[in-house]
């Protein structure tokens, strides 16, 4: 039987262990994930996620899937749009980080369901959220034509899908990115969490993940329409949306 392989930064791994390795850097990091964000991204990665949450339209009463949702920084802004007759639910697939972003929630005064779950196989019932976000986690995931298929499954008619992700960055950003990238963020890895491996392996990742027009094809491919994307940062981010006819 063909044992297939798949990207974990630039390694190639089985794809049965890339979960595992995945779960490592994210248990690693996951007491210093918020701090290193922030300096990672010197703050701009909160503009990101409100903007994400301006783009996803979330009303009251509605109901909003958060995946790979760690940290809850999403999840807590869902929240407050949706009020008491809403529901916001967030998911992980590690324990560590969504053990934290459980009890972010918790502080907040939200009581929301924190479920540890693969991306790829959901355990919700079909045509359930109005809206579904995943930010900075799909470049992890193993298949993520799967991780989309099911998304638009657990979409009802009518719903958004928001995707919030590195991207292509404006070709001329590009060497200072890399020597960014490559030089400083493995450094304050070390530094901050202690942990040089992980951010290079994040830094990796970013460059095998899908840029924005491949993306936006995946995502028609799923299923989702009127798929659209947003530069951000010169193409550092990009945030795509897509809908569920």
């Amino acid at each position: 039987m063909e044992n297939k392989t798949t990207h974990f930064g630039y390694q190639q791994v089985p794809e049965s262990e890339k979960a595992r390795k995945v779960q490592d850097v994210f248990t690693s990091v996951a007491q210093r994930y918020d701090v290193m964000n922030d300096l990672m991204s010197g703050g701009l990665h909160r503009l990101w996620k409100r903007f994400t949450l301006d783009q996803s339209y979330v009303r009251a009463g509605e109901r909003v899937l958060d995946v790979a949702g760690g940290t809850a920084d999403l999840a807590r802004a869902f929240a407050k749009r949706v009020g008491a007759a809403g529901q916001v639910v967030l998911t992980d697939i590690n324990a560590a980080m969504l053990g934290i972003g459980r009890d972010r929630l918790i502080d907040d005064g939200v009581i929301a369901p924190a479920v540890q779950s693969d991306a790829e196989k959901l355990p919700f019932r079909s045509s359930y959220f109005d809206c579904v976000s995943v930010a900075f986690g799909l470049r992890n995931m193993t298949h993520k034509d799967a991780a989309l298929a099911e998304m638009y499954r657990v979409l009802r008619p009518g719903g958004r899908l928001l995707v919030l992700e590195f991207s292509r960055v404006w070709q001329p950003l590009k060497p200072a990115y890399d020597a960014y990238s490559f030089s400083v963020l493995p450094k304050m890895g070390e530094l901050i969490a202690k942990d040089a491996a992980s951010y290079r392996y994040l830094a990796e990742s970013i460059r095998v993940h899908p840029d924005q027009a491949t993306l936006k094809a995946m995502m028609e491919h799923a299923g989702l329409a009127k798929v659209e994307y947003f530069n951000l940062a010169a193409g550092v981010v990009a945030l795509h949306r897509g809908y569920k006819l």
